[in-house]
């Protein structure tokens, strides 16, 4: 299983989704809040390439988005095979 990162805020519907859907699959990950830390939003959007928004997901190091593009990847069929590696 790939290293998974979700960079989140606690009371974003959208992570709390994010979150949902990675727990459904059985997915370990790292959740980092960023909403009371400025030092570590601004780290998250270096590696987001500027994006502000939370959450920010990471699958093996690779930016894949926000909570959309991760349901729009598993809609499609890719997430199972991006997660496996």
């Amino acid at each position: 299983m790939q290293r998974v990162e979700i960079y989140t805020t606690r009371t974003c519907p959208f992570c709390i989704a994010a979150k949902r859907l990675l727990d459904q699959k059985g997915v370990a990950y790292e959740e980092t809040d960023v909403g009371a830390n400025p030092e570590l939003r601004a780290a998250m959007m270096q590696r987001a390439n500027g994006r502000r928004t939370v959450p920010q997901i990471f699958i093996a190091g690779q930016s894949i988005g926000g909570c959309d593009d991760l349901h729009a990847l598993d809609h499609a069929g890719k997430l199972d095979a991006l997660l496996a590696g």
